[in-house]
């Protein structure tokens, strides 16, 4: 999906539309006061200079997704507001509104389906489609069907979305960036030396920007100056597995089947501060918070029908390092006292004498609530409150 975080504000805020805007930064309260302010007239109506500016934003938030004008200026996705803010000073700032992206998300899916039901969900805004058996689906190159799915999704919501069609789910993941917004990128396995081979090492989707460091210094800059290497030579470089892999990826290699059901692994949600709180000093706010991810987990769970046995923590440092513990319990829970108390735990085998500026909570090791016997309350050695608890 083009912009997909973005472009879901857009149809609520038409007004915005070809202008610079980031999505990030914050919860719904931006959104709630320009409705409050301007309850006299409907939203699309709201005046543009009404909306906050990015120069005048304030902590440490991140870019979900940025419009196409504001990406024109350096800005993008992962990128801090800040750092963002000195790109592009006028842009607007929206926040995100998850309910309303899930609920985009699973009608655009929904259409999809309808077309080509073989669909491997990839996210919030991403799938891919094997239509190999579909009705038409190889006529112009597979263009055809392409061009039905992103009209039915363009008349049903109001979305578009660029589509890469190609023989392998590595090539068209690639393919379906050459054309954005709103297009349709054809590549044929005689077409990697010539549209795959000049690009970036990075495009190919599994190749970070530690491993892009290690292949610049090797003076390997494209992904054709990977395919230029033997696969031994980058087995000795980069591991068995991974060196090996890389080639077969340079090659345009990968035989990996659409999965239409797939099981998650974990669950979890966090959050970064505004300002770097302190175990001690800030403890009712951290206990809130701690409380509140915990809840939002849990409530996840249930959404979407699990239950989970192992309970874990994430705390990243004013310095950036990263601390993770977890815990497992008896018997599988959903229940959000539970997962607090685990989480609790969890937390009493942690340095909490610097000051913290994320905290998360996962709950992994998933089983289907449907599968497994009702959840009793699972035993946690825990009998003293943690740090963040209230009194």
């Amino acid at each position: 999906m083009d912009a997909f975080f973005a472009s879901v504000e857009l149809l609520r805020y038409p007004q915005l539309k070809g202008l610079p805007v980031v999505i990030g930064g914050g919860r719904r309260e931006v959104d709630e006061l320009l409705r409050e302010r301007y309850a006299d007239r409907p939203r699309s109506q709201i005046p543009v200079d009404a909306f906050p500016l990015l120069k005048d934003y304030v902590g440490r938030g991140v870019i979900t997704t940025a419009t196409y004008p504001a990406r024109q200026f350096g800005v993008g996705s992962a990128m801090g507001m800040m750092k963002a803010a000195r790109l592009c000073p006028q842009a607007l700032v929206l926040p995100v509104d998850f309910e309303e992206v899930r609920r985009y998300s699973r009608g655009f899916k929904a259409i999809i389906r309808d077309i080509a039901p073989v669909m491997e969900d990839r996210g919030v805004d991403e799938v891919y489609i094997d239509f190999t058996e579909v009705p038409g689906g190889q006529r112009e190159g597979g263009r055809v069907l392409a061009r039905l799915i992103q009209k039915a999704i363009h008349d049903t919501t109001g979305l578009t979305c660029s589509i890469g069609v190609a023989p392998n789910k590595l090539i068209a993941k690639m393919a379906s960036e050459f054309n954005k917004p709103n297009g349709i990128s054809i590549v044929y396995e005689d077409d990697v030396q010539t549209k795959i081979w000049p690009l970036a090492v990075r495009k190919i989707n599994g190749i970070g920007p530690k491993s892009e460091v290690k292949l610049q210094k090797l003076h390997l800059l494209t992904v054709g100056d990977i395919a230029a290497q033997p696969r031994d030579w980058l087995v000795d470089n980069f591991g068995q597995a991974y060196g090996a892999w890389m080639h077969d990826a340079a090659w345009g290699r990968d035989d990996r089947p659409v999965v239409t059901e797939s099981e998650p692994v974990s669950m979890s949600r966090e959050t970064t501060f505004d300002r770097d709180l302190h175990a001690v000093r800030d403890r009712a706010e951290l206990g809130a918070i701690f409380t509140d991810l915990c809840t939002r987990v849990a409530e996840d769970l249930r959404r979407k029908g699990y239950v989970g046995r192992t309970i874990g923590i994430k705390l990243r440092y004013d310095d950036f390092r990263t601390a993770t513990r977890d815990i497992t319990l008896d018997a599988y829970t959903d229940d959000p006292a539970t997962i607090r108390r685990a989480a609790g735990q969890c937390l009493k085998r942690v340095d909490l004498a610097r000051r913290l500026r994320l905290l998360g909570v996962r709950v992994g090791k998933l089983a289907k609530a449907s599968e497994v016997p009702p959840p009793s309350t699972p035993r946690v050695e825990e009998h003293t409150p943690d740090l963040f608890s209230q009194a």
